[in-house]
C-alpha cells in the first residue's frame, strides 16, 4: 500500500512530471485523431468508388472486331438470373469537350482547378435499371451544404425521379428544334453558371474508316435538365448523364429522334452490384466471366474487374500514407518515454536519501522498483486517458471545427476542391484507440523501468549517507 502512496506524493512532488504526462497526452491525441482521418479518408474512398463504380464491371471496347452482340441485354439477362446478383445495368462512356454559346461569344468551360480544357466523361445510361446497380438516382436527390456550411434540406435536382431527363418546365422544345436533355455534376453548374434549361454544346471524335484521318468530328447540343451530387469532387466536375440512345444516336450521328443504326454502339461496360460483395466477388467474378463467354457475349477484349482494382493504387496509396503517419507519430510516444525516463532518473538522483531510509525501514529492492514504475504508470493513465478522450472527441468534431477556425481566421484549411470529399472523413475504431493505449503504456514504463531498477539497486548504506 506505501507504494501507491508514495509513488502518488512522488508524482505531485515534482511538476516536471506535468511535462512527461503532456508528452503522453499530446502522442495518445495526435495519434488517434491522425490514424482517425486517415482511416476516414480510406473508408471514404472506397465507400465513394463502390457507389460510382458499383461491385464489378465488365468493360467492353465498343469499337472492335468482335462477334459479340451489339446490344446489351442478352448479357443483362444473364447476370440477374444469378442469385448473388442485385442489380445489373449498362453504360455507354465517351469522352468529349465541353462548351457552351452564350450571347456574347462561344465559351469554352474549363477545369476549375488547372485551367485547361476540361474533358467531360459522357455516360450512357438506362434509369430504369440504375436503381440496383448504382447510386444514379440518390446522386439527384442529396444533402448539401449552404454556403454558410450548414446542412441544406434534401431537394430535387431534376424535374421528376421517374423520368430524370425530362425537360425543364421552362423549357420550350417547339423553340428551334428538339434537344436531348443531360444531367451534369452540380459542381459543373455551379461554378460555370449553369441552370436547368441552359444549353450545352458537347464535341467529340469517333473513328471513321472512310475519313482520310480516321476520325469523324462530332458536334451537338443538349439541354441542361438538372444536375447530380454524387459527393465525390471528381465525379460532379468531369461526368455528364444522357439518355444511353441519345448518346448512341450522337455518337451515330443520327438525330434525336432518328432510329439507331444497326451498328451503333450500345454499350461499353456493365455494371454489377452484388448482395454480398465481400463473400461472392471472386466467385461471381470467375463463374459469371466463363459462362458470358462460353455463351459468346464476351471475348478475350472484354475485363471483369473489382471497384478495388479499378481504384487499387488510390486505396493503396492512402492505406500506405496511413502505415507510415502512424510509425511517424509513434515516434512522439518515444520522445514521450524518453522524457519520463529523463524526469525519473532526476528523481532517484534526488531521492537517494528517501531511498534508503525507505530501504531501511523495510522496503525491499523489489519494492523501490515497483514504486518508481508506479510513478511511470501513473503518468500514463493520466496523459493516456486524457489524450484518448480529447483525440477521439477531436476526431468526431474536425469537419465542424475545422469550418469554425477557416471561418474564424479566413484561412481555408482544408481545401475541399482537390478532394473526393466535401466533407472532412473521419472513423473512430475503438481497437485502434485501445491499442494506441497500450502502446502508450508499455513505451511510458519500458523506459520507467531503467531509472526503477537503478533505485532497486541502490546501496542503502550508500544512499543514507547521501546528503
Amino acid at each position: 500500500m506505501y507504494r501507491i502512496f508514495l509513488s502518488w506524493r512522488f508524482l505531485r512532488s515534482r511538476r516536471t512530471n506535468l511535462i512527461g504526462v503532456f508528452g503522453i497526452f499530446l502522442a495518445v491525441g495526435a495519434l488517434i485523431l491522425i490514424l482517425s482521418i486517415m482511416t476516414g479518408f480510406l473508408e471514404e474512398t472506397r465507400r465513394s468508388a463502390r457507389g460510382s463504380l458499383s461491385d464489378l464491371i465488365i468493360t467492353m471496347p465498343p469499337y472492335s472486331e468482335s462477334r459479340r452482340p451489339r446490344d446489351p441485354a442478352p448479357v443483362l439477362e444473364v447476370l440477374r438470373k444469378d442469385e448473388r446478383v442485385e442489380g445489373a445495368s449498362a453504360h455507354l462512356g465517351w469522352m468529349c469537350i465541353l462548351t457552351r454559346q452564350d450571347e456574347r461569344s462561344l465559351r469554352i468551360l474549363v477545369d476549375s482547378q488547372s485551367s485547361e480544357i476540361a474533358g467531360i466523361k459522357l455516360t450512357g445510361i438506362d434509369p430504369a435499371t440504375e436503381d440496383n446497380a448504382t447510386e444514379f438516382r440518390s446522386s439527384l436527390d442529396k444533402v448539401g451544404r449552404a454556403d454558410d456550411g450548414t446542412i441544406e434540406a434534401p431537394r430535387l435536382r431534376v424535374a421528376s425521379l421517374d423520368d430524370p431527363f425530362a425537360a425543364p418546365p421552362d423549357y420550350n422544345a417547339n423553340v428551334g428544334r428538339p434537344r436531348a436533355s443531360v444531367i451534369v455534376g452540380e459542381k459543373v453548374m455551379t461554378y460555370h453558371g449553369l441552370r436547368r434549361g441552359s444549353f450545352i454544346t458537347l464535341m467529340t471524335a469517333v473513328p471513321d474508316p472512310a475519313s482520310d484521318t480516321g476520325w469523324s468530328a462530332k458536334k451537338r447540343e443538349f439541354v441542361v435538365a438538372g444536375c447530380f451530387r454524387s459527393g465525390e469532387n471528381e465525379i460532379d466536375l468531369e461526368r455528364v448523364y444522357i439518355d444511353r440512345g441519345q448518346l448512341a444516336r450522337f455518337l451515330a450521328g443520327v438525330s434525336e429522334d432518328d432510329p439507331l443504326p444497326e451498328d451503333s454502339i450500345l454499350y461499353s461496360e456493365v455494371l454489377v452490384k452484388l448482395k454480398d460483395y465481400a463473400s461472392d466477388a471472386e466467385a461471381v467474378r470467375a463463374s459469371m466471366g466463363a459462362q458470358l463467354f462460353q455463351a459468346g457475349l464476351i471475348d478475350e477484349t472484354c475485363s471483369i474487374r473489382t471497384w478495388e482494382e479499378f481504384r487499387g493504387a488510390l486505396l493503396g496509396a492512402i492505406e500506405n500514407e496511413r502505415v507510415l503517419m502512424g510509425i511517424m507519430l509513434s515516434l512522439i510516444l518515444v520522445v514521450a518515454g524518453f522524457t519520463i525516463f529523463a524526469i525519473l532518473s532526476m528523481m532517484v538522483t534526488e531521492k537517494r536519501r528517501d531511498i534508503g531510509i525507505l530501504t531501511a525501514l523495510g522496503a525491499t529492492p523489489r519494492g523501490v522498483l515497483v514504486l518508481f514504475l508506479l510513478i511511470g504508470f501513473w503518468d500514463a493513465l493520466i496523459g493516456a486517458f486524457a489524450g484518448a478522450v480529447i483525440g477521439t472527441w477531436m476526431a468526431i468534431k474536425i469537419d465542424p471545427f475545422e469550418r469554425w477556425l477557416s471561418d474564424t481566421f479566413g484561412v481555408q484549411i482544408f481545401n475541399r476542391d482537390v478532394y473526393l470529399f466535401d466533407s472532412i472523413p473521419s472513423v473512430v475504431t475503438p481497437m485502434a484507440v485501445a491499442a494506441i493505449v497500450v502502446g502508450a503504456f508499455v513505451c511510458t514504463l519500458v523506459f520507467a523501468a531503467i531509472p526503477a531498477w537503478r533505485a532497486a539497486s541502490l546501496d542503502p548504506v550508500e544512499a543514507l549517507r547521501n546528503e
